[in-house]
């Protein structure tokens, strides 16, 4: 138990020093600027179907689910209100992180651990370079950029979701739908969920990263550093999606 807990507070301190050199990177805006770019467009196009796919169908299944229930009260013109504030505060922020560590996370992990395999991170150590500025940073600062667009494209497809299930199944009008949605949606609602995904696609790359460099057994690791990558991230993504929501409803 103790050498389990003293390995805990090792790779706690590595993944902290890791953080803590990225955000210098960040900071000081030392970033190669060709690498991000490259990283928001295999991190954003590569994305954006899965996404969209999970957040129209969720966005249907949870206008049915909420008809459901409300109707029940003689309430179904709440439709609109309630699918947009699940969307924007909380679905739309966490299912695109996870559909993000699903897809990205795993990539990342078991294309830096295959790197650690081939020695090809050792080799960019001699040449002098920083393995992190070179492969984490790029990355970290592509998903800051890529991530608050994904989740507005993940939340109006997911509103447009629940709105054709209010229309054409519920015969709801589309003008009481999208009426319910303006009044009830704040620029703070909107806010709150970009903070929330910018925070979880920082985490979620982070951890991808972190995995990847650190992944052991040579190429028989990358399999087990790619799964750990997932479920870890995933994981976080819940755990802090409670801590982040509490301290932005105490701002």
């Amino acid at each position: 138990m103790k050498d389990l807990a003293l390995e805990y507070i090792a790779d706690l301190g590595s993944f902290s020093r890791m953080l803590l050199n990225v955000m210098r990177d960040l900071v000081r805006l030392r970033l190669p600027w060709k690498a991000v770019r490259a990283q928001i467009l295999k991190l954003g196009l590569g994305s954006l179907p899965i996404i969209l796919l999970t957040a129209l169908f969720t966005g249907m299944v949870l206008a049915l689910q909420t008809a459901y229930g409300m109707q029940r009260f003689g309430a179904k013109a709440y439709i609109g209100n309630i699918t947009s504030l699940a969307m924007i505060r909380e679905l739309g922020p966490v299912l695109t992180a996870l559909m993000l560590c699903g897809r990205v996370g795993a990539g990342i992990a078991a294309e830096i651990a295959s790197m650690v395999a081939t020695e090809q991170v050792d080799a960019i150590r001699v040449l002098g370079a920083n393995p992190i500025q070179k492969l984490v940073t790029p990355r970290v600062a592509g998903v800051i950029i890529v991530m608050p667009v994904l989740c507005i494209i993940a939340n109006v497809i997911g509103i447009y979701g629940g709105g054709l299930m209010a229309i054409f199944e519920l015969n709801l009008s589309a003008h009481t739908y999208y009426q319910s949605i303006l009044q009830t949606v704040l620029i703070r609602d909107l806010v709150d969920g970009l903070i929330k995904s910018t925070v979880f696609g920082f985490l979620v790359v982070s951890i991808a990263c972190w995995k990847g460099l650190n992944t052991r057994g040579g190429t028989a690791g990358v399999g087990s550093t790619t799964t750990s990558a997932v479920v870890t991230g995933s994981v976080v993504i819940l755990i802090s999606d409670f801590f982040v929501t509490k301290f932005l409803m105490l701002l």
